[in-house]
């Protein structure tokens, strides 16, 4: 499956993104979705994730509470709506999509991966 990111922008610290994620190629209602992030010098980190019908979601403790993943089948589009940023949300966010029913936390366990989208929150 294709994954394309977006949303991305500069936001002031305390205001709210939405990312969106569009899937192409194959049927998105077999696949878990997740969200990661990766500031400059840092690994790869998870942030959310979600199993592949919605029942099950899982957040970093990071964003607990503050993000939310969701999914539409319909359009094949998992997005993460970010509320009350900080300046340590600061990253580029990566969408990210496997086949199977797991929602796993590490990066190596996804398969497919979008390219990618700048988040910024200013102080």
């Amino acid at each position: 499956v294709q994954l394309q990111a977006s949303g991305g922008g500069l936001v002031q610290a305390g205001g709210s993104l939405r990312l969106s994620c569009a899937a192409s190629g194959r049927t998105f209602t077999s696949f878990a979705t997740a969200w990661f992030r990766q500031a400059p010098g840092n690994e790869r980190d998870f942030v959310a994730g979600m199993n592949w019908n919605g029942g099950r979601t899982v957040y970093a403790d990071s964003v607990n509470g503050r993000f939310t993943i969701s999914r539409d089948n319909a359009k094949n589009t998992v997005y993460l709506q970010m509320n009350s940023l900080k300046p340590e949300d600061t990253a580029v966010y990566y969408c990210a999509a496997e086949v199977g029913y797991a929602v796993p936390q590490r990066a190596s366990n996804w398969g497919s991966w979008g390219q990618g989208t700048q988040v910024t929150v200013s102080s």
